[in-house]
């Protein structure tokens, strides 16, 4: 293991305690969740930029385990295990992750919360929000930039194109990869796939095969090349995006105006308010008023709720094409930056409501939350300016 990786961590001071202890007191339970965990959820669920820095492990039994490189799955795992599952419970919790990182220390402190099971979507995203501003202004930083998004917009959008549904998954899934994104725009317009020639007979052969079968397949011969992980893929992902490729060859063509469409969507930016008019009258030119409505509903919704925490819309900055590089994240999303350093965030979450499905939760649950860099607020003090 890398040397870096340490256990001598400095203790967290007196401020992420107070921090700690007024979630509490919002409501929120405080856990402590493993800090060796299983490693397939991270793999199948983290965006790339974590499978990278993962700290991987393999028992004698041959299981696949890492030490935690966040809190969100963990607890999420935990709740699920727990008698609470499927009803509305928050929990906070402050610990340490492990991330390869090159010129800093692999371990360091994150607290946070994970709200789970709340109807009331637009509400809960805006105290998330607000608790993660009462954050930084607790470590002397009252006006930080808040950059905000919303994944279930663009999700709408791409689900009401007129589009193969293998399309339609990878477009969205594609939306934490800016490069990606553009590459497979530019592959729909001019039609055909683009996959490795050696590949192109098996990618043929599976096109149009029943997926369960296939993938079974699939899995089937990796394990039996003895390949259990690529790039910090688990052999299930391998296996799905192979057939993610054959899916991606049926002929579909992207017309030039669809294009533009989405990157007209993709340039809205401004305050809220702002944004929300745009999304209306990009919905009513382009009769996608039926697929983008609801979630256009929620996102004004929300900007009500921030508006009554007394969060300053002209202060947000939102964008239609904001990401955070996390898979699980189906809605809401922000960051808080200090304004005169670099763009890392201080405080940063958003929406996850699939999240818990795909750890095998049998029934739909609402879920958002948000973690705090506690080594990057701790370079302020409590009067207000950086130390």
């Amino acid at each position: 293991m890398d040397a870096s990786v340490t256990t001598q961590t400095k203790g967290p001071d007196a401020r992420v305690e107070a921090l700690v202890a007024s979630y509490e007191r919002a409501g929120y339970a405080r856990v402590t969740p493993a800090i060796l965990q299983p490693a397939e959820p991270f793999l199948d669920l983290s965006g790339e930029d974590i499978r990278k820095r993962m700290y991987l492990t393999t028992a004698p039994g041959g299981g696949e385990f890492c030490l935690r490189p966040d809190l969100t799955i963990p607890v999420s795992r935990d709740y699920l295990a727990s008698p609470a599952a499927g009803k509305a419970a928050g929990f906070c919790y402050l610990g340490p992750v492990f991330r390869h990182r090159t010129d800093q220390q692999a371990e360091f402190l994150q607290a946070g919360i994970e709200s789970f099971g709340r109807p009331d979507k637009a509400a809960a995203d805006a105290e998330m929000l607000s608790l993660g501003l009462e954050a930084t202004a607790g470590y002397g930083l009252a006006a930080p930039d808040i950059r905000t998004g919303d994944v279930a917009l663009f999700a709408s959008l791409i689900a009401g194109l007129d589009l193969p549904p293998a399309w339609k998954r990878r477009l969205i899934k594609d939306f934490n990869r800016k490069s990606n994104l553009a590459q497979d725009l530019d592959r729909l317009v001019l039609g055909g796939n683009n996959a490795r020639p050696e590949y192109q007979g098996v990618l043929a052969a599976l096109a149009g095969a029943n997926p369960k079968g296939a993938h079974a397949l699939v899995t089937d011969l990796l394990s039996i090349a003895g390949i259990n992980a690529v790039g910090g893929r688990s052999v299930a992902e391998i296996a799905e995006r192979f057939l993610e490729q054959s899916a991606l060859g049926v002929s579909a063509k992207l017309p030039r105006e669809v294009r533009a469409l989405i990157e007209r969507f993709l340039a809205i930016a401004g305050d809220p308010d702002e944004a929300a008019a745009e999304l209306r009258a990009l919905s009513l030119d382009a009769n996608m008023a039926d697929a983008l409505t609801p979630a256009l509903d929620l996102f004004e919704s929300r900007n009500g709720f921030l508006a009554a925490r007394g969060i300053d819309l002209k202060r947000v900055r939102f964008s239609t094409g904001f990401g955070r590089g996390f898979d699980y994240y189906t809605g809401f999303v922000f960051e808080l930056t200090d304004p005169a350093r670099t763009g890392d965030p201080l405080v940063a979450g958003g929406r996850y409501d699939g999240l818990l499905a795909r750890l095998g939760s049998t029934q739909a649950t609402p879920a958002v939350g948000f973690a705090v860099w506690i080594e990057r607020l701790a370079a302020y003090n409590v009067a207000g300016g950086a130390s």
